[in-house]
């Protein structure tokens, strides 16, 4: 959370006049100020991508094919949605009832089984280049919205999102990664230690805030500390864009408390961890606990109000092979399909609520799928072969299930959905793709990424 630390006889208009002062004779750095090169290029979307770290199943989630043989249809059975026809495994009764707000994909295929290729592959969305598509965006968008100072590329794992989440697992090298570009396109990682609190509080007795003279002292400190640990470092963009949300007035959006109770409320996962019995049987099922993730999806949608283009949020704990020492499907189904089910329903509905369905596109995907026959310890194994895939949002075309699996649930039989389609999907969706061919100062290499490949046609037409 961003905050100047005050005294409590200072209401909310002084604490938040920071952001509004005129600040002269303060310069901010170039890089602080950076401007997008895609002027007339940018749509008015954002991106929130869910991701689901270790592999989520297919079968317990959107493909459940209730009538394969049991060792291979869904160990919890199936639900109707509200697509006809269309069911999803049984823990999504929530998100069964937002379907016809969805579009699902159940031909996406790479064919990558182990977990940092195919991890790195599906956050680049195959791209040669090996960023991941939040670090492309900002390459051409900016690395900060300059009318906000809201960085445009964000990761929300569960430990940004509080100091009581910061035992909960996250991969945050598999879905940061910026391959050949400059580590600078890296996300703006909200649990990226006590260095990202202590560069976003402006350290002020009561009595001074309003000394204007003393305020901006302050400040010129903190910038001091920005630009030396720039020449140390090698542009330290992460404390820059820190010291850019604090001084542009945009803090508030990462206070959730802010928000009213019952938001909170309908997001709120904290009470769905692991139960007793499985951290009985795994003295580390606790760190899977996806007590956090309605908080992050509550946050996300806080970030790309305030001005943030890309949002990935980590959601950890999928890779349920079984088997006495492994945190077991049943333990982790049980644990995180509940609070995926509660969250995203949340999530959807208040974007709807606000208006901002045609705005934010929702992605959740995960690594790679699960296969389709339940091994000997009663989990399931890496299969590169189908991963589930659906979009919620982002203007695009809702309501309908994209291409279909085999009846084993382990292949594509119809529309087969590659990477490079949910890249040119998501690149689409954030830009004038025909703008971008002709905007100035982009790498050719990068620009044709971003606009060469073929979008999700179901998505568009």
């Amino acid at each position: 959370m961003l905050q100047l630390l005050a005294g409590e006889k200072y209401g909310r208009r002084e604490l938040l006049s920071v952001g509004t002062l005129g600040l002269c004779g303060l310069t901010l750095p170039d890089l602080l100020r950076a401007q997008s090169t895609a002027s007339g290029v940018l749509k008015n979307k954002s991106v929130v991508f869910l991701n689901f770290q270790g592999g989520p199943t297919q079968f317990e989630l959107f493909d459940p094919k209730p009538h394969a043989p049991a060792e291979i249809r869904s160990i919890f059975g199936a639900t109707p949605t509200t697509i006809s026809g269309v069911q999803f495994g049984s823990q999504l009764p929530l998100l069964a009832k937002q379907a016809h707000r969805m579009a699902i994909v159940r031909s996406y295929r790479h064919g990558i089984s182990s977990h940092g290729p195919a991890a790195y592959h599906v956050m680049a969305g195959g791209n040669p280049t090996g960023a991941m598509m939040g670090a492309l965006y900002a390459r051409a968008a900016g690395l900060s919205n300059p009318e906000t100072g809201m960085p445009r590329n964000a990761l929300i794992t569960a430990a940004g999102v509080g100091k009581d989440f910061k035992g909960i697992y996250a991969s945050v090298d598999r879905v940061s990664q910026v391959g050949t570009l400059p580590s600078a396109y890296k996300p703006f990682n909200l649990g990226g230690g006590s260095t990202l609190i202590d560069n976003m509080k402006l350290l002020l007795e009561p009595e001074r805030l309003g000394d204007r003279k003393g305020l901006l002292g302050a400040l010129d400190k903190l910038k001091r500390q920005v630009d030396t640990a720039r020449e140390l470092q090698g542009q330290d963009r992460f404390q820059e864009q820190a010291f850019n949300v604090l001084t542009r007035g945009v803090s508030m959006a990462f206070d959730l408390e802010r928000e009213d109770p019952a938001v909170l409320a309908a997001y709120d996962t904290g009470e769905m961890g692991p139960t007793s019995g499985a951290q009985a049987r795994n003295s580390y099922a606790k760190q899977f606990s996806p007590i956090a993730l309605g908080r992050q999806l509550l946050m996300a949608r806080r970030l790309v109000e305030a001005g943030c283009g890309y949002v990935t949020v980590t959601c950890g704990g999928w890779d349920m092979h079984g088997g006495g020492k492994e945190f077991t499907m049943r333990d982790g189904l049980n644990t995180l399909t509940p609070a995926v089910d509660k969250a995203v329903s949340a999530f959807i509905e208040d974007i709807y609520q606000r208006g901002m369905a045609d705005d934010v596109l929702l992605v959740m995907t995960g690594e790679f799928g699960r296969t389709p026959r339940i091994n000997k310890n009663g989990g399931r194994d890496h299969w590169g072969n189908l991963c589930p895939l659906v979009f919620v949002g982002g203007g695009l075309k809702m309501g309908q299930v994209i291409g279909q699996s085999d009846p084993h649930g382990g292949e594509p039989i119809s529309d087969h959905v590659s990477s490079q389609q949910v890249l040119a999907t998501i690149m689409n969706t954030l830009f004038d793709t025909g703008k971008l061919r002709l905007q100035q100062g982009i790498p050719r290499e990068i620009e044709a990424t971003m606009t060469g490949g073929d979008p999700i046609y179901q998505l568009f037409s």
